[in-house]
């Protein structure tokens, strides 16, 4: 087979949890299915320390999307023409979006939708294309990924889809998250936290991943133990990015504040191994990979009880309405002072995280590129 993968969203050296599970996924597909021929494509510059196999032929479809417009133009009328000379058997499209004109048959991954239950955290215009569109590449795709099953029920509930078109592939964490021993734990701790033990939290600054709350509640947490523990923040800047550092200046625990700037993904690994606790309140995940990451390096973690993060976390998290900072403090009350729930929770998270496995996860991604192909 000749197949043909979008990627045109791993321009970036530094990924997000969704882009670095799509090139695992297919770097690994490609090696592991060396006669067949992969097709990556991108609508700008892209990196080459990706390291493509053999069987992966980067091309540029041209002109680089900006804009609603150029995204909409570049679907539908580049795509399929920069495709015509490769002449795919088929299409995956990892971006949630299809292409509504060619008529090589798709393999639509759509992560989750977000957009439907926190409209106000994206532009309007983009919410206006999701809205009117997400029916017509679901309709047009011969096969549906999504990443849980609280995803595929949502899909379900939301649009006119048949259960059997949809399959649920779980993400994984890369092998680099693993436990330290305790002199790389203290290193760490003294290169990052003054010597201290801290909470890190993980999601950045993007206004569905609650730092607000967890900054409430961090508050609540020195407040009532006095501790000396920190709280480290890693995550990607967003829009709410200016707003917060203003905030902070007056924040009362500002000192006992780390934010985690342009860390790459080798330092956050050991900066998850070394934390007392993760943090990862989130009002709304379709991926959870942070949960899974956690529980790899032997840290228990506090989430959310809503969308895929129970589903992800099982009996190895302690779970809060994210809504709820108070609820939240408690949390970290609670596994500050309980030694051994907290070695618990680290037990049954080093055997739930067994459960994710890149293996499982790219022979079933494979099996739905197969069964595109027949379809």
């Amino acid at each position: 087979m000749v197949i043909a993968v979008n990627t045109r969203f791993l321009t970036q050296k530094k990924l997000d949890s969704y882009s670095s599970f799509v090139l695992e996924i297919f770097k690994q597909i490609a090696q592991e299915q060396p006669h067949h021929h992969f097709i990556f494509i991108f609508d700008r510059k892209f990196h080459t320390d990706f390291g493509f196999a053999k069987n992966i032929t980067p091309i540029i479809i041209s002109p680089k999307v900006k804009d609603i417009v150029s995204f909409k133009y570049w679907y539908d009328v580049k795509l399929p023409l920069g495709l015509m000379k490769h002449k795919p058997d088929l299409l995956v499209q990892p971006t949630g979006f299809c292409s509504l004109t060619t008529s090589i048959p798709q393999l639509l991954i759509l992560q989750d939708l977000a957009f439907k239950h926190y409209p106000n955290h994206i532009p309007k215009n983009h919410l206006a294309y999701y809205k009117y569109f997400t029916q017509k590449f679901i309709d047009k795709a011969k096969l549906i990924v999504t990443l849980s099953q609280f995803s595929k029920q949502d899909i379900e509930s939301t649009y006119t889809v048949e259960p059997n078109k949809i399959s649920v592939v779980y993400s994984s964490a890369k092998s680099i998250f693993k436990p330290l021993d305790y002199n790389e734990i203290e290193q760490v701790k003294d290169g990052y936290a003054d010597g201290r033990s801290y909470f890190l939290f993980v999601g950045g600054f993007h206004p569905r991943k609650n730092l607000m709350n967890v900054l409430k509640a961090f508050s609540l947490f020195k407040k009532w133990q006095r501790s000396n523990m920190k709280l480290l923040i890693a995550g990607a800047v967003a829009v709410q990015y200016d707003d917060i550092l203003i905030k902070l200046k007056t924040y009362k625990y500002r000192e006992d504040i780390v934010l985690l700037d342009h860390i790459d993904e080798t330092k956050l690994a050991l900066i998850t191994a070394s934390a007392y606790c993760v943090l990862y309140p989130s009002f709304f995940e379709g991926l959870s990979v942070p949960i899974i990451e956690a529980m790899q390096c032997a840290v228990p973690i506090i989430t959310s009880n809503n969308s895929s993060m129970p589903e992800i976390g099982g009996d190895a998290a302690l779970y809060v309405n994210p809504d709820e900072a108070d609820e939240l403090a408690e949390k970290m009350q609670l596994i500050y002072k309980d030694e051994n729930l907290r070695s618990s929770l680290i037990e049954k998270g080093l055997k739930q995280a067994t459960t994710f496995n890149w293996n499982i996860a790219t022979a079933k991604v494979w099996d739905a590129i197969v069964a595109t192909n027949n379809v």
